[in-house]
């Protein structure tokens, strides 16, 4: 079907609507920090309403409502502005959002107030730890657990902090020594593969091929075939897994392929519509955050297509965690890109990192279903990634957003050294972690890493490098997307009703020669009955999932 045409869209699925950027969403931003002091009115009063309002955020924030109860609690603090439980539950729902940083503040200002307020040392030692600030959560965890030495959570949780720094440690104590890489020695030759009690997908149509040097040729870059990819697809939709043989020759096989590629892909449109599409001018789908919602990935194919030279997509970063099937998604787009790299482009996002998959689901969910070395070939794949993709030379896509420091040239971009994980400033740091502010210069990150930038940076960036807009993600948003700084910066989130929770669209844009974004937004799909982070090794209580 024609995603492009809102009539069709409607009829074939109810939950498709296409817009144009004449029709964007309302560019509210949730409060802030700042608070209007109502202490010099009637305290009896004052703290009537605090109540009051503190209740109805309360209301909201069980309701999944986040920003709607972070309105109510910035209220509340109107008049009670030093108030522990409003200060703390506000950087509760600042947790819910990812905004780590404004809850280490709401944290911090309730012990303030109240240095024995155990409630705060634990959204305080949650936001560090989803910073992967393992030491100081930890601090903060022990502290909750002198305060309230019965609490089996508390104790769990200092109990993982503790795990987690040990860990981090080991970690850099290993990578310090310089090994090879796993990819380099990694043979999926041992991995035995029985024919006989094997049900999956296998590359060649005649089954499961003996000679191994066969089956490599199977999975190099443009050789995978698409029936292969599609009866993969299958099975993951019924729940079930191709074989790790096949996983581990994708992986090596796409982490070869991504290493030898420029840290900015260019990406030109196709000669040609999609051939679900024939009516379509030619075109490119830029699609946000997917984070292992797999079943709204396949919805999103429904919708437009699957993947091809002629129907090409680039999704922008976050492919994985929160969602429980995040190795079906991610497998799913290598799987697209070996059967033909012209059809799929990927770009990193922060969450294709170490430590996040570490708290958000996707290593615990790689062990369950594979092991391992499976997961560390994951990590090597994502090192590797490309950081951003320019649309025939006009568009600028990256996962979070642009580098602060003026002058920086779309050459600069190209010579980042990948290979590794992000640091926590710098140029890749801020392609993967940076957001849009509405005001003009930088400000420290809400989230706590990075920064936020404003329209006067935007505005030069595009200008020196001669790009007139940019698309980035890693922030959900109510209708899927969201226009802003005049314009030049657009937010799109392909994750409808993220972690089953927040109740915001999905949405992708379609670019066609003229460069014009043409939206398509979408509501969520009924998927199995396992939640979000499912494979987090308890971390999901942490955060309130």
């Amino acid at each position: 079907m024609s995603a492009e045409d809102s009539s069709n869209a409607s009829s074939s699925n109810p939950s498709a609507a296409e817009t144009s950027i004449s029709s964007t969403p309302d560019a509210s931003q949730p409060v802030g920090m700042e608070v209007v002091d109502r202490s010099n009115e009637d305290p009896k009063a004052n703290e009537e309403m605090a109540l009051k309002l503190k209740n109805q955020g309360n209301e909201e924030l069980v309701k999944g409502h986040y920003l709607e109860a972070i309105g109510f609690y910035s209220e509340a603090l109107e008049y009670d502005p030093t108030s522990a439980v409003i200060l703390s539950n506000r950087a509760q729902a600042y947790i819910k959002v990812e905004n780590y940083g404004l809850a280490m503040a709401d944290a911090t200002a309730a012990l303030e107030t109240d240095p024995k307020y155990a409630k705060a040392y634990y959204r305080r030692g949650s936001a560090q730890f989803a910073l992967t600030h393992y030491k100081e959560a930890r601090k903060d965890f022990k502290k909750v657990c002198q305060l309230k030495p019965k609490d089996k959570d508390a104790r769990s949780k200092y109990q993982a902090c503790d795990k987690a720094v040990k860990q981090d440690a080991f970690s850099k104590a290993i990578m310090s020594e310089k090994t090879a890489p796993l990819s380099d020695t990694y043979d999926p030759n041992s991995i035995s593969l029985n024919a006989a009690s094997y049900d999956g997908p296998n590359p060649a149509l005649e089954g499961v091929v003996s000679d191994m040097a066969v089956e490599a040729t199977l999975f190099e870059m443009g050789n995978l075939s698409r029936d292969f990819v599609l009866a993969a697809m299958e099975r993951f939709k019924n729940q079930k897994l191709i074989h790790k043989r096949y996983v581990a020759r994708i992986l090596i096989s796409c982490k070869r392929y991504f290493e030898n590629l420029s840290t900015l892909t260019e990406i030109s449109l196709p000669s040609d519509p999609p051939e679900s599409d024939p009516d379509a001018a030619p075109r490119v789908t830029v699609c946000g955050d997917t984070h292992g919602q797999y079943y709204d990935v396949l919805n999103i194919f429904e919708m437009n297509g699957h993947p091809s030279r002629n129907n090409p997509y680039l999704f922008n970063g976050d492919f994985v965690d929160r969602g429980s099937f995040s190795v079906e998604v991610i497998l799913t787009y290598l799987m697209w890109k070996l059967h033909d790299p012209s059809c799929i482009y990927l770009t990193r996002g922060n969450h294709e990192t170490k430590n996040m998959n570490k708290i958000y689901g996707f290593e615990g969910e790689v062990k369950a279903k594979y092991d391992d070395k499976i997961f560390d070939l994951f990590l090597e794949v994502f090192s590797h990634l490309p950081l951003a993709a320019v649309l025939e030379s006009k568009v600028f896509v990256t996962h979070g957003g642009l580098p602060t420091t003026e002058g920086v040239s779309l050459n600069d971009i190209r010579k980042i050294k990948r290979g590794c994980e992000p640091p926590e400033s710098g140029l890749m740091s801020d392609l993967m972690w940076s957001d849009p502010q509405p005001f003009p210069g930088k400000s420290p990150s809400k989230r706590g890493v990075g920064y936020s930038f404003g329209p006067d940076i935007t505005e030069k960036f595009l200008e020196f490098n001669k790009l007139s807009l940019l698309v980035r993600s890693h922030e959900v948003k109510e209708e899927g997307y969201l226009v802003e700084h005049g314009g030049k910066t657009i937010t799109i989130f392909s994750a409808p009703n993220y972690c089953d929770t927040m109740g915001n669209k999905g949405a992708f844009i379609h670019f066609d020669a003229t460069m014009e974004p043409k939206f398509t937004q979408y509501t969520s799909v009924p998927h199995p009955d396992v939640k979000p982070m499912a494979y987090s090794a308890g971390m999901g209580g942490m955060f309130g999932l």
